[in-house]
């Protein structure tokens, strides 16, 4: 019986490292595909998406959006990026910044995405990604206009339906308010 049971393990564990490798295959090309073409250009103006390792909606408390909210500030602090406008949604990020003129987009994104999570673990003291790999970003024309994009993402919690109005959410923030 011992043996039967072993073999049947080793069989489904075999199936399911199998499925793993098609299944993360494909999301790593992604993340290369995410990349390509992206350039950081001093002073330009992006729109950054980033998303929760697994769609998990971390931020739903808002003591780990306020963490996360706390790291943007920092890499404005710092002079990496301005922060134009954000809003924390439950399993993601949209923040609309500034580039300063010696920061990379990937490095700005890579500190908040690696401090957040750090500190995110550790207040819950927990393991693991709290990012998936990779982010979108869009560079934002001269002429497009600036405060519509920021109303755009500010108001993400209404059409997800999660807030009546902005005022009922916590996690956003724009300049142009």
């Amino acid at each position: 019986m011992y043996c039967l049971v072993t073999a049947f393990t080793r069989r489904v564990a075999s199936r399911n490292d199998l499925r793993m490798q098609n299944i993360t295959q494909p999301k790593s090309r992604g993340v290369n595909r995410l990349r390509k073409g992206r350039v950081s250009i001093p002073g330009q103006i992006y729109h950054v998406t980033a998303v929760t390792n697994g769609k998990v909606p971390v931020f739903r408390q808002l003591s780990t959006g306020r963490i996360l909210v706390r790291c943007l500030k920092f890499e404005s602090d710092q002079r990496r990026a301005t922060s134009l406008a954000f809003v924390v949604m439950p399993d993601h990020l949209h923040w609309l910044l500034q580039l300063s003129n010696d920061a990379a987009l990937s490095g700005v994104v890579q500190n908040v995405k690696a401090n957040s999570g750090r500190l995110i673990n550790s207040e819950s003291r927990s393991t693991g990604p709290i990012w998936q790999r990779g982010f979108y970003d869009r560079a934002i024309r001269r002429d497009e206009d600036l405060p519509a994009i920021a109303r755009y993402i500010v108001a993400n919690p209404l059409r997800a339906g999660i807030a009546r109005s902005c005022g009922d959410y916590p996690l956003w923030d724009s300049i142009w308010v």
